[in-house]
Formats: C-alpha cells, sequence, structure tokens
C-alpha cells in the first residue's frame, strides 16, 4: 500500500524534491542554535568583546532569516505538493465513479461517495505533504542532535540515547488504535452527509408533512456518533501529547543532572552544559514529529485504504476484450431467453423472448413492479443480463463497446433530472456540439419554444437547482428536446408523459409520433391511452412477457391486457373508445 502510495509523487518529483532539499537544510540549520550558543558562552563572552558580540548575533540573524524564507518555500510548496496529488486522486475517483455501474449507485449511499472525494481525500493531501517530509526531518534532527551531543559529552549523550527507545515506545503505542478511530470517523462521515443530503433535497416533503422534529432527532443521532468518533480519536491524540510532554521533560531533567554532576566533576564546560540541554529540544522535537507525523499517518491512510478499496471496485458493465463500435443500426432488437434478477431480490424477468422490427412503436404496459423499466434498461447494458442475450440488427449488444451501444439509444425517464444551470445547458446536453438554431429546433417539438422565448434570459435562463423551479411537465418537456437534439435510432420512453396534463400530453404525443417516424420507439406506459396507437403491446406479469398484440387484438382476447383497459376505463363501451 506504501508503494501505491508512493507512486502518486512521480509525475510531481521535481516539487518533492524541492521541497526534501529546503526541509534538509532548515534540519540541519536548527541544529546550529544550541552549538552557536555553546561557542557564544565558551569564546565570545569571554573575549568581553562588543563587536564579536555583535557579529555573532547578526550571523545568528542570517540563519533565521535563511530558515524563515526556507519555511515559506517548505509550506506554500509542499502543500501544492500535496494538493497536486490530492487533485490527481479526486481526478481518478470521478473517472471511475463515471464508469460504475447503475447497481454500485443503488447499493450506495451518496453521502460515503461524496466523503470518498472530499474528506478522505484531503486528509491523503495532508498526509502527501506532512509524512515524508516531516518524518524525514525528524530523521536529520534526531540523529544530528544525537551526533552533536556525543561531540559534546560521550558518556552523557550515551545516557540520554538509552533512554530514547522506550520514549519512541511510550509516544507512538496509540498509533493503530488512532487508524481505526479515523476510519470509523470517515464512516461517520459518509453517513453524516447521508443525512443532511437526504434532508435537503427531501426539503419539500419533510416541510409538507411537518416532520421536522423528526428529521431533527435522526440528525441529532448521526451528529452524535461523529462526535463520538472525534473524541474516540483525539483520546488517543491527547494520550499521545500527554505521553511525549511528560517524556520530554523526564529527559530534560536527566540530561540537567547527569549534566550538573558532570560539570561538578570538572569534564563538562558550562557552555558545553547549556548547548547540551538546548540540543535535548532540539532532539526531543523530533518525536514530536513522529506524533504530528503519526496523527496525518492515521488520518491520511484510512482515507487511503477507502480510496483503493473505492478504485478496486470493478464496474458489472465493461466493454468485453473484442468489443468494437457498433454500426449505425436499422433499430431490429431481440430478446432471446433473457432473465434478470437483482442480487437482493431474485428473479424479476424469467426467460424472456420477444422481438422488435426496425422502425416499429412498441409499448410495455403492466402493472408496477412488474419489471418493464428493468427490462428495457437492459437495452443500453444499464444492467447486465444474468443468462441470455439481446441482440440489435443481429449483433450482441455485450459484443459493442457501452459508449458506441448508448449512443445510438435515447432514453426520456419517469424521474427527470436536470442540472442546476441554464436551459441551454441542459438541452445541449444530448448533443454537446448542437449549433444554436438545433436547440431552438428541438424546444419547439417538444413545445417548450414559447415559454422559454418568454423569459427575459431566454435559453440562458437558470432552470434551478435540479430544476425544481420548472413544473414537473416543463422538466420531462426539456428532457425530450434532449431527445430531439440526439436524434437517435432508437428511443425509449419511459413514463415520459406521465407529468403532463391531458392538452400538453396530446401535443407531446404528436412531437413523439413525429420523432417516431423512422426509428425503433420502446415506450412505457401506465396510461394506456398513450400506447393504444402502439405497432404492438408487450403485457409485462410477473417474470416476463404475458401477451403481445396491437391494442384491438388484445382487446379482442380478454386477458390480462383487457381488463387493466376495464381498471383505468369502465365499461366495454369506454374500452374500445379510440380502437
Amino acid at each position: 500500500m506504501i508503494r501505491e502510495f508512493a507512486s502518486y509523487y512521480k509525475g510531481s518529483m521535481r516539487l518533492f524534491a524541492l521541497d526534501f532539499a529546503c526541509s534538509t537544510i532548515f534540519g540541519f540549520l536548527e541544529l546550529a542554535f544550541p552549538i552557536a550558543v555553546a561557542i557564544f558562552i565558551e569564546r565570545i563572552l569571554p573575549s568581553e568583546d562588543i563587536y564579536l558580540v555583535l557579529a555573532a548575533g547578526l550571523g545568528l540573524c542570517a540563519v533565521y532569516l535563511v530558515n524563515a524564507g526556507l519555511t515559506y518555500i517548505v509550506n506554500y510548496w509542499g502543500h501544492a505538493l500535496g494538493i497536486r496529488i490530492e487533485t490527481e486522486m479526486r481526478r481518478q475517483a470521478f473517472r471511475h465513479l463515471q464508469k460504475l455501474s447503475f447497481s454500485y449507485y443503488d447499493r450506495t449511499k451518496m453521502g460515503h461517495l461524496l466523503a470518498r472525494v472530499t474528506k478522505d481525500l484531503e486528509q491523503i493531501g495532508e498526509l502527501a505533504h506532512h509524512g515524508p517530509e516531516d518524518l524525514f526531518m525528524a530523521m536529520i534532527t534526531f540523529f544530528g542532535a544525537m551526533i552533536l551531543m556525543v561531540l559534546i559529552h560521550v558518556e552523557l549523550a550515551i545516557a540520554i540515547c538509552a533512554i530514547a527507545p522506550a520514549i519512541i515506545w511510550f509516544t507512538t503505542r496509540y498509533g493503530r488504535r488512532m487508524e481505526t478511530a479515523w476510519q470509523r470517523i470517515l464512516n461517520s462521515v459518509g453517513d453524516f452527509n447521508t443525512r443532511i443530503e437526504d434532508n435537503i433535497g427531501g426539503i419539500r416533503v419533510v416541510q409538507a408533512f411537518t416532520n421536522e422534529d423528526h428529521e431533527r432527532r435522526l440528525f441529532e443521532i448521526e451528529n452524535e456518533a461523529y462526535r463520538k468518533a472525534k473524541l474516540g480519536a483525539y483520546k488517543y491524540l491527547a494520550a499521545s501529547a500527554s505521553s511525549l510532554y511528560l517524556s520530554s521533560r523526564s529527559v530534560q531533567i536527566v540530561a540537567m543532572v547527569l549534566g550538573s554532576y558532570f560539570v561538578i566533576q570538572g569534564e563538562l564546560s558550562n557552555g558545553g552544559f547549556v548547548g547540551f540541554v538546548l540540543l535535548i529540544g532540539v532532539f526531543t522535537r523530533p518525536i514530536e514529529k513522529v506524533i504530528a507525523v503519526l496523527e496525518s499517518y492515521t488520518n491520511g491512510i484510512a482515507g487511503f485504504r477507502r480510496y483503493l478499496d473505492f478504485l478496486a471496485t470493478e464496474p458489472d458493465i465493461q466493454d468485453g476484450p473484442d468489443a468494437k463500435d457498433m454500426p449505425f443500426p436499422k433499430g431490429r432488437i431481440r430478446y432471446e431467453n433473457v432473465s434478470f434478477g437483482y442480487a437482493d431480490k431474485g428473479l424479476v424477468l424469467n426467460n424472456v423472448n420477444l422481438e422488435i422490427e426496425p422502425g416499429e412503436n412498441v409499448a410495455f404496459v403492466g402493472t408496477s413492479g412488474a419489471g418493464k423499466t428493468t427490462l428495457c434498461s437492459l437495452l443500453p447494458r444499464f444492467y447486465e443480463v444474468t443468462s441470455g442475450r439481446i441482440t440489435i440488427d443481429g449483433m450482441d449488444i455485450r459484443e459493442a463497446t457501452v459508449q458506441s451501444l448508448r449512443r445510438h439509444i435515447g432514453i426520456v425517464q419517469q424521474d427527470t433530472f436536470l442540472f442546476g444551470s441554464t436551459f441551454r445547458e441542459n438541452i445541449a446536453y444530448g448533443n454537446l456540439s448542437a449549433s444554436e438554431d438545433e436547440i431552438i429546433e428541438a424546444t419547439k417539438r417538444a413545445h417548450l419554444w414559447d415559454l422559454i422565448e418568454g423569459l427575459p434570459d431566454g435559453l440562458d435562463t437558470l432552470v434551478g437547482e435540479r430544476g425544481l423551479r420548472m413544473s414537473g411537465g416543463q422538466r420531462q418537456r426539456v428532457s425530450i428536446a434532449r431527445i430531439f437534439l440526439k436524434n437517435p435510432p432508437i428511443v425509449i420512453f419511459d413514463e415520459a408523459t406521465s407529468s403532463l396534463d391531458t392538452e400538453t400530453e396530446k401535443e407531446i404525443q404528436i412531437s413523439l409520433s413525429e420523432l417516431a417516424k423512422g426509428r425503433t420507439t420502446l415506450t412505457i406506459s401506465h396510461r394506456l391511452s398513450a400506447v393504444r396507437q402502439a405497432d404492438k403491446i408487450f403485457v409485462v406479469g410477473q417474470q416476463g412477457i404475458i401477451e403481445q398484440g396491437n391494442h384491438l387484438e388484445l382487446i379482442e382476447r380478454k386477458g390480462f391486457y383487457y381488463k387493466l383497459n376495464s381498471t383505468q376505463f369502465g365499461s366495454l363501451e369506454n374500452v374500445m373508445v379510440g380502437c
């Protein structure tokens, strides 16, 4: 895992070298002060030369100015290094999100996904900057201080170094528990984000049912879990900090007592004694750095584990090794012995066989939950068939690249999603290279142009977050305009007119009929009035197709479709209206 983490430095080696070099110089210069003080006491003060004292002071000022410059470089460019790595990881995470299948999003909370590309990667970025740099600086100052202490007085240095392993163990023994605690924090952040997102996204439902108190209670549960998780981590962090403080002060006491003994014995000069005591501070500071690294390591590595687990998630839908671009299809579709089931629900479709001719307008009807949408979702490979196969013009859809397959299929879904941008950008999503005239023509064919034309900013009017400033019918007409703009040979309408009033539905049906000319069209609808003119109607029941034919044929059979019509329209006379 550390090797994997280190691989992200490859594109930033110059920045990494600059940061490391400056950190190294800074670490060595930090060792200069205790030695300078020792020399000052032993040689400069006895000389009583004020000019020499001023010269020494100016020399130290120069050292500190250099260190100040190095501190700026390390802090700014070091963080730039961490941000660059964080940005690259976020780019990879986002690309991976685009590849994951519907089934992954079905079973994953959105708050956890957001935490992976925000909170987790922020922690990883901090580790990328501070981890190697602080650890290397700690090693330089630790061993540098040790060598200088040996040069000042060997026995005293050996005594201090002998207790160093115990100090390091004492102050770092909470590392594993801290990593576990930060893992819990990151999980809590995901739950926390999910709760906030659900509440904000469903605020209209919350207020409509006056369930604000209920939502506050649910929020308090997640908020309290987050608080406890963070307190658990900081308990170990506080224990480490307390241990470090006690250990460093213990070392100073040992140095002062033993050093005083050697001074009394005449084995250590006063300047050497002061310099040695000051070096104790330099000697223990790396341990503080180790604690800081330990904190950033536990935070970052917990996030990095989750990041690697996320990248290791294989998309359910992938191009096969021999996949090729699907040529522009005529639109003949066949389902051959197709079965499909969700992981947690068992089979939804069982051994389905159907055929749709090029340019044919077919409809799928049936009770809610029968599998109509699922059946059509298999065609663009939003889900993968469990067994059997689906072909377009004789080509198994699994032999085509996913992008080329979906390029030829247009979908207007029941739940219309709009981006929080302008009408222009939402409509142009159907064809990102479309011209102004093409966009306007698409809005006219979707009966949306009159609305847009009357707005002060026209096509550049913002639709609001998820289009919530628009009516349901207006949102669906934007979605329909996208399909007009995409102009695919195969079109799927999943309850495309379900939110429209009767008059508007008639207008849209005229537009959809125009769009359907020369194209294969699959319509899913609960409103049977919308499917009467279909060339073929498939009635979907439990685990498959139970009836098929046109409206008149199915009425004459007096089967399940006849019963659905009777439920919606009443008497036989009403059933036959429009036939």
